[in-house]
């Protein structure tokens, strides 16, 4: 078995290690503070909780959509992979800005659509319970995993800031960070989410840009010396800057490089925060101008995150960070502990601002995603069952879903702590792509799609993803799977998008073809209600 854990190395030193504590509990506690105060003035109306009354500027927006693009994972976890892995985790930080250009595609359609879960996107075109409850399911299954290995990745961050290296400090800490994100989670509404996503992502540029100017110091302001050095001081200076070295595609080959890319940038894309959050914009075309600012804001943000990976593996060495972290996910704060002296005050507060990065990164990424959730569980399942509900019912059954969605998630990554957790958010990313963008493809552009090509593509997909991710690599047969010494690893690739995404197409044509009748929703209202925003009138007709 694999043990993902911190080392008896300090990359911070004792001389940071009570003032960066100190200052880091501070941060939090004014952030649980403003978040209690903002909760005082809220109202129990469901759609101004969910989407703010679709009043959300582009630039607003925007920037909200760009701060949703900062997670933990890819903060820390997409800065490790280019620190170790050189070349690899680079084209994985490009993909960040591919998954905003897909959603720069549907943009426009998604907000004029007038829906903002899956629930209802799901039943643009067909009516019933049915395509409710298989959005919920879906969402779920999307939402459970990426909690838990946000809360892992925060509660690994948090043990490193401690100096400790045992495994129940890390599961303190994961349990430590699913609290604090419960609380900001049942109290926040959109609005609130979105004002912390705006706030987050200038001072995470500005932290990286100091970060990688002061690497960038040391080796006389030249990048290549820099990049000379990173490749240098990895575990393999001959294949660093070359692709292929990453180990979860060293041995399978460029079909599962392929298929790992197309699925990264289609899944991310169809993530339903991200989704209920283009619905909050106030018209169709604000909602591309928000993308195309996102786009831009999110461009700069992958530029430093890669300047910074290659940074820690120059000033920290490969070597040093996958002692500490056999993830990487440390090494922008080794790297912040690195560029400047230690015993100096610019040192600790440089160490404690990345810190506090950190933290707002965990905080809003599993804040977004469990919001997501529960609105979906409130809204389309509970909100549309049989017995009628209040809006300040419908309310309470968010915050209850809220609270139990983070209780779940901090439970389940604190029990599998010792496992590796990153075929999770593979399987996440995976289920979004296969059950989620066939869908929308077909409701938006496909005027036969009915009721059965929708279940068969949602549910076959899903049962696709979930058989060829338990056969693939990531759970048997490999070094880094969940149980390396198995051997049922009979599906060859790592990520099950390359077979699933193009058979939920197949499964969503197979079944409607085989389908009685017509659809159920007339295809000229959907389509004039996405171009338009507007409903089909009585001319239209």
């Amino acid at each position: 078995m694999t043990l993902y854990t911190l080392s008896s190395g300090d990359g911070i030193g004792s001389d940071a290690r009570a003032p960066v504590i100190i200052a880091f509990l501070v941060f939090i506690g004014m952030s649980l503070l403003w978040l209690f105060t903002l909760a005082a003035s809220q109202e129990d109306n469901p759609e101004r909780l969910y989407i703010a009354d679709r009043s959300f500027s582009p630039v607003f927006n925007g920037f909200a959509m760009a701060g949703e693009q900062i997670t933990v994972v890819t903060l820390m976890g997409t800065s490790g992979v280019v620190a170790l892995y050189g070349y690899d985790g680079f084209t994985i930080a490009i993909d960040s800005l591919m998954t905003l250009g897909v959603l720069l595609l549907l943009a426009q359609k998604l907000r004029n659509s007038g829906r903002y879960t899956l629930g209802e996107l799901f039943s643009l075109r067909v009516s019933g319970p049915a395509p409710r409850v298989a959005a919920a399911v879906v969402t779920l299954v999307i939402a459970v995993p990426l909690l838990m290995v946000q809360l892992r990745a925060g509660g690994i961050s948090a043990a490193l800031l401690i100096g400790t290296s045992t495994d129940g400090a890390q599961v303190v800490c994961t349990v430590l960070m699913g609290c604090l994100v419960a609380c900001f989670a049942a109290v926040a509404d959109l609005r609130g989410t979105s004002l912390v996503q705006v706030v987050k992502v200038p001072i995470t540029l500005v932290t990286l840009a100091v970060v990688s100017l002061l690497a960038l110091r040391k080796f006389a302001w030249d990048p290549g010396s820099l990049l000379t050095a990173a490749a240098a001081q990895s575990v393999e200076p001959d294949d660093y800057l070359k692709p292929g070295l990453w180990p979860y595609t060293a041995t399978l080959g460029p079909f599962n490089t392929f298929g790992n890319h197309v699925v990264l940038i289609l899944g991310t894309a169809m993530m339903p925060h991200l989704i209920l959050r283009i619905s909050a914009s106030r018209t169709g075309q604000a909602a591309r101008r928000s993308m195309s600012i996102a786009v831009g804001l999110t461009g700069v943000f992958v530029l430093f995150l890669m300047t910074t990976g290659f940074a820690a593996a120059a000033v920290v060495g490969g070597g040093e960070i996958g002692a500490v972290d056999a993830t990487g996910q440390s090494s922008p704060i080794l790297l912040a502990s690195g560029v400047l002296r230690d015993g100096s005050s610019a040192r600790v507060v440089l160490i404690t601002v990345v810190a506090c990065v950190a933290f707002f990164a965990v905080l809003t990424a599993v804040a977004s995603v469990t919001f997501a959730a529960a609105v979906s569980v409130a809204h389309d399942v509970v909100a549309r069952g049989k017995r009628p509900i209040s809006n300040r019912g419908e309310v309470q059954t968010l915050r209850v879903a809220v609270v139990i969605l983070c209780v779940l998630g901090m439970s389940l990554s604190a029990a599998t702590h010792r496992f590796p957790a990153e075929f999770l958010a593979t399987f996440s990313i995976c289920v979004a792509a296969s059950c989620v963008f066939p869908v929308l493809i077909y409701s938006f552009f496909w005027r036969r799609f009915n009721r059965r090509g929708l279940l068969c593509s949602v549910y076959g997909g899903l049962l696709l993803c979930t058989l060829l991710t338990v056969f693939s690599p990531t759970v048997s047969g490999t070094e880094y799977a969940l149980w390396p010494e198995a051997g049922f690893d009979w599906y060859p690739f790592q990520t099950p998008g390359l077979i699933s995404v193009p058979a939920a197409f197949f499964l969503g044509w197979l079944g409607t073809m085989t389908a009685p009748g017509d659809p159920e929703v007339d295809f000229r209202h959907v389509e004039y209600r996405a171009l338009t925003g507007k409903e089909v009138g009585p001319r239209g007709r």
